[in-house]
C-alpha cells in the first residue's frame, strides 16, 4: 500500500485532520509547602472504583484525571481544566496538585509511601507485585498518557482506495502498526521537545544506579519506569506482538499484559487478543513528561503537534526491518532523553531532516500548520527553549518552581470557584451541575455549549438536563403553564391560592387607555411571558401618563402580550421547590447604592460594579447593576438623576423588583422563615404540576405564621429557576441545589 499517494489525492486531504483525543494525566497530591500528602484520596470524589475521571494510580497520593474521548482540541483541553478544578477544589484546602512529572522529596523509608487503598483486592494485589518488582519509588513518577485515534470517517476512505486487505479492521491494523514502528524509531523528537524531568528530588533514586544529571528525561529514559531488559516485544505483525507478549507472561518476565510499559499501547478491547477481532482503534502514547508550566500539564499546540506527527508516521515509509527499526529507535530515544538539557542533541541532522519533511508533507497535502511547525522547530535549533532547560534554569531550583506552580494553578482553581474552568461562558447554575456532576462520578456529556444542554449518566441510566434544571422529571406542559403569567395565576388562583388581580394587555393603544383605572393604586406593569425580571416596571405612587407610557413600552420590549395587575405589600422571598420540598429561601434585595456624600449614582453603580461576583448573563452569583432606562426612570420618581449624589449612609433603589438577574442583592434565610410558608410553597407548585419551580411570595411578616388571607400572596413561578444565587448567596448559608437536581435524577447514586 501507498498511504503517502493514497493521502495526497484530492477525497482523503480534507479528512486528514480528523482525529479523536483522549488525556489521562497523573499528578500527586502535595500540601501547600510542597510535601507529599499524608491524607487519603478526597473523599467528595464520590467511590473511585467506578468514577469515569478520577481515580487513584499506584500510590494513595498520585491522582489520575481522565477526559472522555473528544474530537477536538479545545473539547479535550475544556474537559481536562473542569476535571482538574473539580479534583482540586474537593480536595482538602491545604493541598494542591505538584504540576511535576517528577515527584517532590519522598519519604525516607519506602513503606511510608502507600499504595492505593482500591476496594477490590486483586487491584491492591497487583500494586503490591509492582512494589516488590521494581520499588515504590520509581512509580511515583507521573506524566500524561495521551490517546490518539485518526478519524474514522479518514480511516475508511484511505481502506477504500486499497485493495490489498480485505476488512477494515485488518487495514486499520497494518495503518496502527506501521504507526507504531515509526512512533518508536521517531518518539525521540518528542523526548527532545516535551521531556520535562530534568531532575530527581531526594528519595526518588536510592542507592542504585542513577543518570549524571540533568538530563532531558529521566522519565523516558532507562532509569524511569521501565521493565526489565529481558522483556523484549516485537511490533513486526499484531500476530508477533501478541505471541511476545503471551510468552513474556508465560515465562514469568511480566504478570500480565498491562506490566508491559511500553512507550505506545495498541488499543482496541480490554485484551491484546480483542484486536484480532475489532482492529487496532486507537493508540496511547505513554512518553510525555507533564508540562509543568502548563495548568493541567500538556497544551493546544503540544496536542496539535502530536497530531501533526502522528500524519508523518502514517505518511513516512520505514527505511529498515521492523524490529531493528524499533531497537534503533529504542537506542536513540534513551541517547536524547539522558543529553543534557542545554545542549544541542547529537541526532539535530535527523530532526532537521524530520522538520524539513513534515514541512514537505503539509505543502503537499495543504495542511494548515506552518505556526506549529515553526514554533517547535526553534525549539529542535535553541535547545534552551524546551521544558527540560526552563525547569533546569529555574534560579530557585526545581523543587521550589514546582511548588511556586502548583500553588499559583491552586489560586486560580479557588479564584472563582463559582465557575467550572472549560465551560465558564456557560450558564453558571449549569456550571455547578456539570461540577457537582463530574465530583460525584457521573459521565457528562455537553451537547450544547450555547443551549445549556447536557446528558448526565450513571451506569445505564442516562438523563438530559437543559439549563440546569429542566429534567424528565417535569411534564411538557409545566414549564409551558409557567411561563404564561396569566395562565400560572389563573390556575393558583383556582386552587384557593391568592394571587394579584390583573388584567392583560396586547397592544399598548389599549394598555394606555386602562391608565385611569390604575393610577389610583400601586401596581405592576410586565411581560406575560418572561422570566429574570426582565422588562418589569413597579409604581408605588400614581405615575404620570408619560412614566406609565415609559413602562409600557419597557414590557412590550419583552413580549407581544403584558399584564398590568395590583402591586402587594409585603417582602418578596423567592422559594425553590423541588421534589415536594422547599430547599432554599432567598430574600432578594433590589438593585441599589449606599451614598457616601460625595460620589454620584453612576460612580457608586460603577464602583459596586467592581465586586468579583457580579458580572454578566448568569456567569457570575450577583449581575451587574444597569443604569437603563427602568433605573433612570425609578430614580426620577426619587428626584434622582444618574449624577445625583445621595447622603452618605442614604440607601438609593434603582429597581422596584428584586430579582438578582437585575442587580439585586441575595440574602438566604431558609432557616428562619416560618414552615407555614414553606407549605404553600410547595402546594402551589404541586398545583401548577411542576417537580421544579421557583416560586415568589410576597410576604408581609415571614415571622408569623400563615392565618389568613392578607398574610400572604404568590406573585409568580418561574419553570427554570436560577440556582446560583441559592448556591452563592451575597450573605447568608449556601444551598447547593444542583446536587439536589441530581439527587431527583439519580437518587440510586446519590440518596
Amino acid at each position: 500500500m501507498n498511504i503517502k499517494e493514497m493521502m495526497g489525492r484530492e477525497t482523503i486531504r480534507p479528512l486528514l485532520m480528523q482525529a479523536r483525543y483522549g488525556i489521562e494525566k497523573e499528578s500527586q497530591r502535595v500540601d501547600l509547602a510542597g510535601d507529599l500528602a499524608r491524607t487519603d484520596h478526597p473523599a467528595a470524589l464520590g467511590n473511585r472504583s467506578f468514577h469515569p475521571y478520577i481515580q487513584t494510580d499506584f500510590a494513595e497520593t498520585q491522582l489520575e484525571l481522565i477526559t472522555p474521548v473528544t474530537d477536538s482540541v479545545e473539547e479535550v483541553l475544556a474537559y481536562l481544566l473542569a476535571i482538574h478544578d473539580v479534583a482540586q477544589r474537593s480536595m482538602p484546602e491545604n493541598e494542591m496538585m505538584w504540576p511535576l512529572s517528577m515527584p517532590p522529596a519522598l519519604p525516607e523509608k519506602e513503606e511510608d509511601i502507600e499504595i492505593a487503598k482500591l476496594e477490590r483486592h486483586e487491584d491492591v494485589l497487583y500494586r503490591r507485585f509492582l512494589a516488590r518488582e521494581y520499588g515504590k519509588r520509581k512509580q511515583m513518577v507521573s506524566g500524561i498518557h495521551f490517546n490518539f485515534e485518526f478519524g474514522l470517517e479518514l480511516i475508511e476512505a484511505l481502506f477504500q482506495q486499497q485493495a490489498e486487505l480485505p476488512s477494515l479492521e485488518s487495514f486499520k491494523t497494518e495503518l496502527y502498526m506501521k504507526v507504531a514502528r515509526n512512533f518508536l524509531r521517531y518518539r525521540w523528537l518528542l523526548t527532545y521537545l516535551f521531556g520535562a524531568t530534568p531532575l530527581s528530588e531526594e528519595g526518588y533514586f536510592d542507592e542504585e544506579d542513577r543518570p549524571q544529571e540533568p538530563v532531558r528525561s529521566i522519565r523516558t529514559s532507562r532509569f524511569g519506569y521501565v521493565n526489565r531488559p529481558d522483556v523484549k516485544v516485537s511490533y513486526a505483525s499484531l500476530d508477533r506482538y501478541s505471541e511476545d507478549l503471551a510468552e513474556n507472561v508465560a515465562q514469568g518476565r511480566l504478570s500480565e499484559e498491562k506490566e508491559f510499559y511500553a512507550p505506545i499501547r495498541m488499543r482496541g478491547g480490554k485484551k491484546v487478543a480483542d484486536l484480532f477481532h475489532t482492529g487496532i482503534r486507537y493508540v496511547e502514547l505513554r512518553n510525555i513528561d507533564l508540562n509543568p508550566f502548563d495548568r493541567v500539564g500538556i497544551n493546544a499546540g503540544e496536542i496539535q503537534f502530536i497530531h501533526l506527527f502522528m500524519l508523518y508516521l502514517m505518511w513516512t515509509e520505514e527505511k529498515k526491518p521492523a524490529d531493528e527499526w524499533v531497537e534503533e529507535g529504542n537506542r536513540i530515544s534513551d541517547a536524547v532523553a539522558l543529553e543534557h538539557p542545554m545542549h544541542q542533541t547529537a541526532y539535530l541532522e535527523e530532526g532537521r531532516q524530520l522538520f524539513a519533511e513534515m514541512q514537505q508533507m503539509a505543502e503537499e497535502l495543504e495542511l494548515d500548520v506552518q505556526e506549529v511547525l515553526d514554533h517547535y522547530r526553534s525549539w529542535l535549533e535553541k535547545p534552551e527553549q524546551t521544558l527540560a532547560a526552563h525547569l533546569f534554569l529555574a534560579e530557585e531550583g526545581q523543587a521550589v518552581l514546582g511548588q511556586k506552580l502548583a500553588k499559583k494553578y491552586y489560586d486560580e482553581a479557588y479564584a472563582k470557584p463559582y465557575q467550572l474552568a472549560g465551560f465558564s461562558e456557560m450558564e453558571l447554575s449549569t456550571q455547578s451541575l456539570l461540577f457537582d456532576a463530574l465530583q460525584e462520578g457521573l459521565e457528562i456529556d455537553v451537547l450544547d455549549r450555547s443551549d445549556q444542554f447536557v446528558s448526565l449518566k450513571h451506569q445505564d441510566h442516562l438523563e438530559y438536563v437543559k439549563n440546569g434544571n429542566m429534567t424528565s422529571k417535569d411534564t411538557y406542559i409545566a414549564p409551558l403553564l409557567m411561563a404564561n403569567k396569566t395562565v400560572t395565576k389563573d390556575v393558583l388562583a383556582r386552587a384557593g391560592f391568592r394571587v394579584p388581580n390583573g388584567e392583560t394587555f396586547t397592544s399598548l393603544e389599549a394598555a394606555r387607555k386602562a391608565y385611569p383605572r390604575f393610577v389610583q393604586h400601586s401596581f405592576v406593569i410586565k411581560p406575560k411571558s418572561t422570566n429574570y425580571g426582565i422588562g418589569i416596571t413597579i409604581f408605588k405612587d400614581g405615575p404620570s401618563l408619560e412614566d406609565f407610557v415609559s413602562g409600557l413600552k419597557i414590557a412590550f420590549k419583552e413580549d407581544e402580550s403584558i399584564i398590568i395587575e395590583e402591586f402587594m405589600e409585603g417582602t418578596e422571598y423567592r422559594f425553590f421547590v423541588i421534589d415536594h420540598q422547599v430547599k432554599a429561601v432567598l430574600l432578594r434585595i433590589p438593585a441599589n447604592v449606599v451614598g457616601d456624600g460625595e460620589k454620584t449614582i453612576k460612580q457608586l453603580v460603577e464602583e459596586k460594579n467592581q465586586d468579583p461576583l457580579r458580572g454578566s448573563n448568569h456567569r457570575s452569583p450577583l449581575e451587574l447593576i444597569q443604569l437603563g432606562d427602568l433605573e433612570k426612570l425609578m430614580l426620577k420618581e426619587q428626584g434622582f438623576t444618574i449624577d445625583s449624589v445621595p447622603e452618605s449612609g442614604q440607601q438609593v433603589f434603582l429597581r422596584e423588583n428584586s430579582n438578582i438577574s437585575t442587580g439585586g442583592d441575595s440574602i438566604d434565610i431558609t432557616d428562619e422563615v416560618d414552615e407555614s410558608y414553606k407549605k404553600i410553597a410547595i402546594e402551589a407548585v404541586a398545583a401548577l404540576g411542576a417537580n421544579i419551580s421557583g416560586i415568589d411570595l410576597i410576604i408581609p411578616d415571614k415571622d408569623k405564621p400563615f392565618s389568613e388571607e392578607g398574610d400572604y400572596g404568590i406573585i409568580e413561578a418561574n419553570f427554570n429557576p436560577a440556582m446560583h444565587m441559592h448556591i452563592y448567596p451575597y450573605a447568608g448559608k449556601s444551598r447547593r441545589l444542583t446536587l439536589e437536581v441530581l439527587r431527583l435524577l439519580f437518587p440510586e447514586l446519590l440518596n
